[in-house]
């Protein structure tokens, strides 16, 4: 189980100022890049408190005196050249990558099964039972004892032989002979969502429930906060597919950026837009213009990892 709970708000302020401080050190940020990052500190204290806090972790991380990197980049040799600066770039980028850790639960780097944003996994375990792991997720695994503690993500199990299999989380935990679930496990809630067979549901806070097939529970707080049914076609990223069924498109977006490294923003104009189709997460660049293509809306690629969604102007 986690030791602490990161809301979601708090990771992405991590994350968003990790990535403007890579853009900011990479020297290709423009006068523009410099205005819209003064403008994401102002929208919030927390911006602007996060963006000091990787400041002093820079000044204290840059230690390379100046003209000790001047005088070994003025020097002829190309590959002591790159190589420095190679090692300027990780010092640049160090407090960065730390600032994130910090955010980010230290299970999740202890972790004996983690896929990266955008990788998927498939496991066979030894008993047959088959595990898919979802982007950006982390768990601990001991398929002898039928033991998985999911840390943070996405993971959906079909559940081979008799005997009881347990997948706990920080907000309670799911115990299936047989059947097949799928959990998903964010920072202030999590979801079990049953396939097939029967499960037994324990929250933290020891409420107990039986989930039958097509039920869908949200636990927060360790406690039930719903029970729903649900589509079985949001699964859809075992086979790596993202699906949407007259979805509106900022549901769409958020699904999207979970399968995408860095930067990914949309205007609140585009929020209510509806999307229908079958996409290939293999390739989300591909996804982005098949949506400019069906939809009025242009797609700004700053970077391919600082990508913006705006209304398309109209023709007059």
């Amino acid at each position: 189980m986690l030791s602490r709970e990161i809301s979601d708000e708090t990771r992405q302020v991590a994350r968003s100022a990790a990535r403007w401080l890579a853009l900011i050190e990479s020297g290709e940020a423009s006068e523009r890049d410099h205005q819209a990052l003064q403008r994401w500190r102002d929208v919030h204290a927390s911006h602007e408190h996060a963006w000091q806090k990787i400041q002093a972790l820079r000044s204290r991380f840059g230690g390379l005196p100046p003209e000790l990197a001047m005088a070994s980049l003025d020097r002829p040799d190309q590959g002591r050249r790159r190589m420095l600066k190679g090692m300027l770039g990780f010092a640049a980028l160090a407090p960065a990558a730390w600032l994130v850790s910090r955010e980010l639960p230290i299970d999740t780097w202890r972790a004996d099964v983690a896929t990266r944003v955008g990788e998927r996994q498939r496991l066979t375990l030894a008993d047959g039972s088959v595990l898919d792991i979802n982007t950006d997720s982390a768990l601990n695994l001991d398929a002898g004892a039928r033991r998985l503690s999911l840390i943070r993500g996405e993971v959906a199990l079909r559940v081979a032989g008799s005997s009881p299999f347990v997948i706990e989380t920080s907000q309670g935990r799911a115990t299936l002979s047989a059947g097949e679930i799928c959990v998903h496990q964010q920072s202030d809630s999590c979801e079990f969502s049953v396939l097939a067979g029967s499960v037994q549901l324990q929250t933290s806070a020891y409420e107990t429930q039986a989930l039958q097939p097509g039920q869908r529970v949200t636990l927060r707080a360790g406690r039930i906060q719903s029970t729903r049914t649900f589509d079985t076609k949001a699964l859809g990223w075992r086979d790596g597919v993202l699906m949407a069924n007259d979805q509106p498109l900022g549901d769409f977006l958020r699904e999207l950026d979970r399968y995408r490294p860095g930067l990914l923003r949309w205007s609140p104009a585009l929020e209510s837009l509806r999307v229908t189709g079958s996409f290939r997460l293999a390739d989300t660049d591909q996804i982005l213009d098949l949506l400019a293509a069906s939809l009025p809306v242009d797609v700004h690629k700053r970077t391919r990892y600082w990508v913006t969604l705006v209304p398309r102007e109209k023709i007059a």
